[in-house]
C-alpha cells in the first residue's frame, strides 16, 4: 500500500474512528482527582454585562465521538472516573478560584455523557454550584434530552449547554465525523428551546474539506442558522491541527488553517447581526506577520467583551487593515 493510499479518508463512520485514532500522537498524563486546568476571566453576558467566569475543565473518560478535528482527548481519560470524583474536582477549583457569577464545566465532551460524569453525581455537582447565577456545560445534540432536565432542576441557576454545530455546509459536517446531521442539531436546539434552557453554539472557521474561499460565507451562514435556531451566544472557533488527523488532511491539501482576516470578517459579521453575542475562541490564534499579530488578537479579545465593532488595526509591514 502506497503512502497516499495510507493517506485517503474513510467514507464510512467505524473505519473513518481507526483511522483518525491511529494518527493520534501521546496522551496528556492526568489525575482522576483534579480538574486539569480552571481560571476566571471576564465575558460579556446577555444582559449587556461583563461578569467574571469561572472555568473548569473536568477530567473525565473522553467523549464517545471521533471527530476529525478534535484534540480534546488529549485532556482525558480512558476509563470512566468514581461516583463522587467530578464532585471533588469541583471542590478542588472552587477553592483555588477567585469569586465568579458564572461557571462553566468543561468536560472535552459531553456533560449528559454518563460514562464521562455519572449521573448519581448530579446532585452533589448542584449543590456546589449554588453561588452561580449561571451554569454553562458542553454537550453532543444527540446526548440532548431528558438528563438535561433533570440536572437543570437541581441548578439554582440558570442552566445554559453549548453545542456543537460546526458548520452549517451539511456535506462538510458529514465528513467531519461527529455522527450528525444540522436537521439532528435544529431537534437538539428546539428541545433545549421548549425547556427554557439557553444555547451556546460552538462554529468551526474553515473546517477541513472547505476551501478557504468558501469559508467566511460558510462561517457566517453558521452563525444565522445559530441564531434562526435561538442561540443567546455564538463561539467562532478557527479551526487548528494538532491531532495527528489534522496534520495529515493538512499534508494532501484537505485542510487549510484560516486566516485571521477570515476570522475577523466572521466576528464583524456576527456582532453586525445583532441577534446574540458573539465570540472569537482566540487561544494560539496568530498571523503570519508579528508586527501586527498581537493587537489585531487584542482587537479581538476586547470586542469579545464589548460586543461591539472596533476600528481596524493597520499595519505598514503586511498591507493588512484589520
Amino acid at each position: 500500500m502506497t503512502d497516499l493510499l495510507l493517506h485517503i479518508y474513510p467514507e464510512q463512520g467505524l473505519a473513518r474512528d481507526r483511522w483518525i485514532v491511529s494518527r493520534r500522537p501521546a496522551r496528556e498524563q492526568l489525575n482522576p482527582g483534579l480538574p486539569y486546568a480552571c481560571f476566571v476571566e471576564d465575558e460579556a453576558t446577555a444582559v449587556g454585562t461583563i461578569e467574571p467566569t469561572a472555568t473548569i475543565f473536568l477530567t473525565n473518560r473522553e467523549c464517545p465521538f471521533r471527530c476529525v478535528m478534535c484534540d480534546l482527548w488529549r485532556y482525558t481519560l480512558t476509563q470512566s472516573v468514581p461516583p463522587g470524583a467530578i464532585p471533588a474536582q469541583i471542590d478542588h477549583a472552587l477553592a483555588t478560584l477567585a469569586p465568579a457569577t458564572q461557571v462553566k464545566l468543561y468536560n472535552s465532551g459531553n456533560f449528559f455523557d454518563p460514562g464521562a460524569i455519572p449521573p448519581v453525581d448530579y446532585p452533589a455537582i448542584a449543590e456546589r454550584l449554588t453561588r452561580f447565577e449561571r451554569v454553562i456545560v458542553e454537550n453532543h445534540p444527540l446526548l440532548t434530552g431528558e438528563s438535561c432536565l433533570r440536572f437543570r432542576d437541581l441548578l439554582s441557576g440558570r442552566l445554559e449547554i453549548a453545542m456543537g454545530l460546526e458548520t452549517a455546509h451539511p456535506e462538510t459536517l458529514a465528513r467531519l465525523n461527529k455522527r450528525m446531521t444540522p436537521t439532528q442539531f435544529a431537534t437538539a436546539a428546539h428541545f433545549l428551546r421548549k425547556h427554557e434552557i439557553d444555547l451556546r453554539v460552538f462554529i468551526l472557521v474553515q473546517p477541513p474539506f472547505m476551501p478557504p474561499q468558501e469559508s467566511l460565507h460558510w462561517a457566517q451562514a453558521s452563525l444565522d442558522l445559530a441564531f434562526d435556531l435561538g442561540a443567546t451566544a455564538a463561539s467562532l472557533i478557527p479551526t487548528r491541527g494538532g491531532n495527528g488527523a489534522m496534520e495529515t488532511l493538512a499534508a494532501d491539501g484537505s485542510f487549510v488553517p484560516p486566516s485571521l482576516v477570515t476570522v475577523e470578517a466572521a466576528m464583524e459579521y456576527g456582532l453586525r447581526l445583532g441577534r446574540g453575542r458573539v465570540f472569537v475562541d482566540t487561544w494560539d490564534l496568530h498571523t503570519t506577520c508579528a508586527a501586527c499579530n498581537a493587537n489585531r488578537v487584542a482587537r479581538l479579545r476586547q470586542m469579545n467583551l464589548q460586543q461591539t465593532i472596533l476600528s481596524r488595526v493597520g499595519c505598514a509591514q503586511c498591507g493588512a487593515a484589520s
